[in-house]
């Protein structure tokens, strides 16, 4: 019986795990280690590079939904690699990845819907010097 109870507490604290919120559930702790500063990004497709002020590195996160009021999902929250699925109500959604090189450079692939329309991309961020 007593097998049962412990069988049965776990399921229930399992239970409640899964309605924690997102931005409860990790830190994203390696886009905070990247430097802060000015950043360009180079799309694998050829598509024009992109400057952007990086203050904690999740502005790498929804670069097709920057300004769009959004809820995440982070499926994996590692040392070197994120990946972070997103809904932006009314605006779509899209889900990215992240993969640290070095606190300079990292690899972003991402995919989603923005206004009706798929997007999907891979990029090089490199930190090219301080925001203007």
């Amino acid at each position: 019986m007593k097998t049962k109870t412990k069988t049965l507490a776990i399921a229930g604290l399992l239970a409640g795990l899964a309605c924690v919120p997102a931005a409860a559930q990790s830190s994203l702790a390696m886009l905070d280690s990247l430097s802060p500063g000015a950043w360009e990004l180079r799309y694998r497709d050829g598509a024009a590079k992109r400057r952007l002020c990086v203050r904690s590195g999740k502005e790498f996160l929804r670069l097709r939904h920057p300004r769009s009021d959004c809820n995440r999902f982070v499926v994996e929250d590692g040392r070197s690699s994120v990946t972070v699925q997103y809904t932006c109500r009314g605006d779509g959604y899209g889900r990215t990845s992240i993969r640290r090189e070095n606190a300079e450079l990292v690899q972003i692939e991402s995919q989603g819907i923005k206004s009706g329309r798929p997007f999907q991309f891979a990029a090089e961020a490199r930190r090219v010097g301080s925001c203007r």
